[in-house]
């Protein structure tokens, strides 16, 4: 009797090769990350045990490969990743692994940078302070009538 050609492929080493190569790729996903000030997301796909200090690292690189404008940078230190839909409000942790989130869908966004008031900063900002709005309030509404 004959083997059909579905029992010869069960019998074959060659799935068991398959069949890892599944199991491998099912720990992948693709995910979307819209960078905040960008014109559209950038979709890739990476592996639930990454980093999300990695992924955001791919993120920087793969924007830049494709030549989008703002440019952002490379420093992965200065981003913060959330994930797109709202039942969260905090950044992801960078150590934790991207798949441990269940998200898909993420915004990249830049780190604000706080800076602290300096003195030379201080006497620029009481100089613009010099009449203010009023003055040029009035000196709008002065009307002048020139003779002729």
């Amino acid at each position: 009797m004959k083997k059909s050609g579905f029992d010869k492929n069960r019998n074959n080493k060659g799935t068991n090769e398959s069949q890892k190569d599944r199991n491998r790729n099912n720990n992948r996903f693709l995910i979307t990350i819209n960078f905040l000030g960008s014109s559209g997301p950038v979709r890739f796909v990476v592996n639930m045990k990454d980093l999300v200090s990695g992924v955001i690292e791919s993120a920087l690189k793969y924007y830049d490969r494709e030549g989008r404008v703002p440019v952002m940078g490379f420093d992965a230190s200065n981003f913060l990743l959330y994930p797109a839909n709202a039942w969260c409000d905090d950044a992801l942790n960078p150590l934790e692994p991207i798949g441990s989130y269940g998200a898909r869908n993420f915004v990249l966004c830049k780190k604000k940078v706080c800076s602290t008031m300096t003195e030379p900063q201080s006497k620029l900002i009481s100089q613009k302070s010099n009449g203010g709005w009023k003055a040029w309030l009035n000196k709008s509404f002065s009307f002048k009538v020139l003779s002729h």
